[in-house]
């Protein structure tokens, strides 16, 4: 078990990192690191909370799913949330899994569904009286984008169902791009010399989150229903297999390779011929789904954390393919880190040609004994960066050479130092161009900048419009329309945002200013109990270290950003372009914030706000969010058709709250 401080320290770094992960994937569409490299990291977070429950909070990225919907669409939010699933890489975790339930349930009284995991994007289409309403993305997993009109362009979603059917209902399934669509549209797409999308998985969210949907009627989207999410007004099957054969009467379209398995030796059979059958098969796929088929079954075993207990997706093995590692190239990072990635001979791997890899740090390479002009394999599981497994050594000529980190940055030629302790070899130059545009980058990120991505952030800076972070705020109409293609509706979109973004909570200035081991997380905390960047600025070490989570390294990070002169002149800058760098007062009651200490579970829906926005309210208080009763929990907040939770509540004679009592509490009643 890891050492408590260290525990959190790495808690920490790996929620960050995590959280940026899903920005790429969710937000982006542009994930960096493989599948398995993700699940390795939310696997490892996992571990440590469960080693340490004390330090699990609500906003735990083991706690969500994926990540906000793009402010351009309107939302949706889902009456029951949309969550993702655990995963099994092995026979051996798919029958750890199996004997979860059956310790549950007692004995072995249920069958299994299994159907193919399809590479696409999750959406929920809800039909009243028989016509289809609102289409919606997963989203965060509680509220996703309104991509109605998009949904209505893929002829295999029906417009309409049979009169029989139930008067309002919700169906989710998982839109995607055939194999063949996916290489007839980047034939044109090359053809129309346009960027080629990376994989079929992109390519479908991306026709998906088209703003016009006349765009997203020429993909040739497809989709499979996978899931009954709700029906109102009338009966339906209590058994997951009779519910998709239901729908599949209404004219929705199921996978017809789904199948019924009576035990879990028939599930691990349908795991090997599915895998088998991948490269044959016209979608791409990464493993399977095996589900409890009884809903009363389900509803009994019902959920940990953000997963089910009775799904699971099963993995299949990464795919794999050799190559030459030509070279190992240096990005530089923000904080100065030199990040080596390997430079490929191309290669055909996983549904696509690569030519790069990730190489995490000069030990990382070491370790695998990677040379320069191996003959190495590659790993990729159907995401966008692939990884070097090893080098072959038996074919090794001798003219390899061994990998050692540059003494100087690439970027500016100063000297470079690896720190006690620490992996990552640094620049020391806080003026290195390479950390100024990755600086710039994370901030209007962070500061949810709209518009402003890492291409047009490089252009701003490569053109010497933008030389830090805060000149994003000095930038001028002239500037923008002189750039290439920036027309006056896309210029007047940029400042527009720009100009909203003067306005976003501290904990987004304190997260995008990238105060080394500040994550989003300690900034949301470090917002709490300071109102201000002034007053932050004239915190202590010993003070910071006060607070909850924060030890010597993040006060010592916090202290050292504020005494450079560099730091402190971009605060101005902001300061003086009339961004807000404080939130507004709010009462206190002695001894600290109102509802510090204290734990609201949410239940139901709210007529006044989300359940995220209520929950943010509550943190922003000083309370906590907890999405389970426990005997740790001091309230629970009921909103219309409140679930299960109102009865362990009762029976564990927690406090219960109507929403007037709880908008009373926090200081919003009318």
């Amino acid at each position: 078990m890891a050492d408590k401080t260290e525990a959190k320290q790495e808690i920490e770094r790996l929620r960050s990192l995590i959280n940026y992960h899903n920005h790429r994937y969710y937000v982006l569409d542009s994930p960096e690191i493989s599948d398995a490299e993700y699940d390795a990291l939310m696997r490892r977070l996992q571990e440590l909370e469960a080693e340490h429950p004390e330090l699990l909070t609500p906003d735990s990225p083991t706690q969500r799913v994926g990540a906000a919907p793009l402010e351009e669409f309107g939302t949706i939010e889902h009456r029951y949330p949309l969550l993702s699933l655990a995963n099994a890489f092995s026979k051996e975790e798919l029958l750890a899994w199996y004997k979860r339930i059956i310790n549950i349930r007692g004995k072995q009284d249920f069958d299994f569904v299994c159907e193919i995991k399809m590479d696409g994007l999750a959406v929920s289409l809800t039909y009243v009286d028989g016509k289809l309403v609102t289409g919606a993305t997963r989203g965060d997993g509680y509220k996703g984008e309104d991509v109605t009109q998009n949904l209505r362009t893929v002829k295999s979603i029906p417009l309409s169902v049979p009169r029989d059917a139930p008067p309002r209902f919700e169906v989710r399934g998982e839109v995607f791009l055939p194999k063949a669509g996916f290489k007839k549209l980047n034939e044109e797409r090359a053809r129309e010399g346009l960027p080629l999308f990376v994989n079929p998985r992109n390519a479908a969210a991306g026709s998906v989150r088209q703003l016009d949907p006349r765009v997203t009627a020429q993909r040739p989207l497809d989709i499979y229903i996978y899931q009954l999410g709700y029906a109102e007004g009338k009966p339906v099957p209590d058994t997951h297999w009779e519910r998709m054969e239901y729908l599949k009467s209404l004219g929705f379209k199921i996978n017809p390779r789904n199948r019924r398995c009576k035990t879990i030796d028939e599930v691990e059979a349908y795991h090997r011929e599915v895998e088998e059958e991948r490269p044959r098969l016209p979608y791409e796929t990464d493993g399977i789904v095996a589900k409890v088929d009884s809903i009363p079954i389900q509803e009994s075993l019902g959920y940990v954390a953000r997963e089910p207990r009775w799904a699971i997706a099963y993995k299949f093995k990464a795919e794999q393919a050799t190559t030459i590692l030509k070279d190992i190239g240096i990005n530089v990072g923000r904080t100065g880190s030199l990040n080596p990635y390997a430079i490929l001979e191309p290669v055909f791997v996983g549904g696509v040609t690569v030519s790069q890899a990730a190489l995490h740090n000069e030990d990382d390479i070491r370790r695998k004994d990677i040379r320069i002009g191996d003959t190495v394999v590659v790993q990729r599981a159907g995401d966008v960066i692939p990884e070097i497994v090893g080098p072959v050594v038996s074919k090794r000529t001798g003219a390899e050479k061994v990998f050692s980190m540059p003494s100087h940055c690439p970027a500016c030629g100063a000297e470079v130092v690896r720190l006690e302790g620490e992996a990552m070899h640094r620049c020391t130059n806080a003026a290195c161009p390479a950390q100024a545009l990755e600086k710039i980058k994370h901030f209007v990120a962070a500061m949810e900048i709209d518009g402003v991505g890492e291409k047009l952030s490089t252009v701003f800076f490569e053109k010497g419009l933008v030389k830090d972070a805060a000149d994003v705020y000095y930038l001028t109409r002239e500037q923008l329309l002189g750039l290439e293609r920036m027309g006056e509706k896309s210029t007047d979109k940029v400042l527009k945002s720009i100009e909203g973004s003067k306005v976003r909570p501290l904990a987004n200035v304190l997260f995008a200013l990238g105060i080394p081991n500040v994550g989003s997380e300690t900034a949301t905390l470090l917002a709490s109990r300071y109102s201000s960047l002034d007053k932050l600025a004239a915190a202590t070490e010993e003070e910071l270290q006060g607070i909850p989570t924060i030890g010597p390294k993040i006060s010592e990070s916090i202290t050292a950003f504020f005494r450079q002169d560099g730091n402190r002149n971009i605060i101005e800058k902001l300061r003086k372009a009339g961004v807000k760098l404080e939130e507004e007062p709010r009462e206190k009651r002695p001894g600290g914030l109102p509802l510090e200490g204290k734990e609201f579970v949410i239940t139901g829906k709210l007529a006044s706000s989300t359940r995220s926005e209520a929950e943010a309210k509550v943190k922003a208080l000083g309370g906590t969010a907890g999405s389970s009763v426990t005997k740790r929990t001091s309230y629970l907040v009921v909103g219309e058709d409140p679930g299960s939770k109102l009865d362990k509540a009762r029976n564990l004679g927690i406090p219960i709250l109507t929403e007037e009592e709880f908008l009373k509490m926090i200081g919003e009643a009318s």
